[in-house]
C-alpha cells in the first residue's frame, strides 16, 4: 500500500491525465516503468525533460518541433502554392505518415464550436488568411475531420477565402465522424488523391 504523498501514486496520477490512459491503464504503465527503471523509466524521463525545454509551435503554421519554424515550412521544394489545413498537429503528423502530400501545412488549433464557446478568434483562422495574402498559395485543401464542428469550421473557412484561391476537401475514405489521426495510411492517400472542389 503506498501513501498519499508517495512519488509513484503522484505519477500515476499524472499518467492517467494522458489521453488513452485511465487509473488502471496508468498504474500498468508506473508499474512496468519501476521495472524497466534503467531501459525505460530514467531514458523516459530525460527524453521528457528535453521535448520540455526545447518542443515549440511554428510561428508559421502550428506544427510542433525544436524551432521557430518547423522544417516542413522550411522546406523550398515544399513551397508549391498548396496549403493542407488541419485541426490539430496529430491530424499533420498522420498527413505525413501517409507520405503522399508535398505541399505545406496550417494547423487550426481545433474547430468552430458553438456548443464550447470556441469562435473564428479562439483559432488560427487569421494567421491562415494573412498567409493567403503573403505567400503565392493557388489551392487550400481543408482537411478537417468529417464531424459537425469539423465542416461547420471547413464552411467557415471557405467562405472567408479569396475567389482566385481553389478550395478543395478530402474525399472517399474519411468516414463521417472519422479523424485523421485514426485513420490508416491508404484511406489518408486515397482521399487525399480522390480530394473535390469545395
Amino acid at each position: 500500500m503506498t501513501r498519499r504523498n508517495d512519488p509513484i501514486e503522484a505519477l500515476i496520477a499524472l499518467m492517467a491525465r494522458l489521453p488513452g490512459l485511465g487509473p488502471r491503464s496508468a498504474r500498468r504503465v508506473v508499474l512496468y516503468l519501476i521495472r524497466k527503471r534503467a531501459q525505460v523509466l530514467r531514458p523516459l524521463a530525460e527524453a521528457m525533460m528535453a521535448v520540455s525545454e526545447s518542443a515549440r509551435e511554428c510561428l508559421n503554421c502550428g506544427n510542433v518541433g525544436t524551432s521557430d519554424i518547423c522544417e516542413i515550412c522550411e522546406d523550398t521544394r515544399r513551397a508549391n502554392g498548396i496549403l493542407c489545413v488541419v485541426e490539430e498537429v496529430s491530424d499533420l503528423w498522420a498527413m505525413e505518415r501517409a507520405g503522399v502530400f508535398k505541399g505545406r501545412y496550417h494547423v487550426l488549433g481545433g474547430t468552430l464550436s458553438a456548443l464550447e464557446g470556441v469562435g473564428p478568434e479562439d483559432l488560427r483562422i487569421p494567421g491562415l488568411i494573412n498567409r493567403l495574402e503573403t505567400e503565392e498559395i493557388t489551392e487550400v485543401i481543408l482537411a478537417l475531420n468529417a464531424t459537425i464542428d469539423g465542416q461547420t469550421t471547413a464552411h467557415y473557412i471557405a467562405d472567408q477565402l479569396p475567389g482566385q484561391v481553389t478550395v478543395t476537401t478530402l474525399a472517399q475514405g474519411v468516414p463521417i465522424g472519422g479523424e485523421l489521426d485514426y485513420l490508416d495510411d491508404g484511406t489518408i492517400s486515397a482521399a487525399l488523391n480522390a480530394r473535390k472542389t469545395f
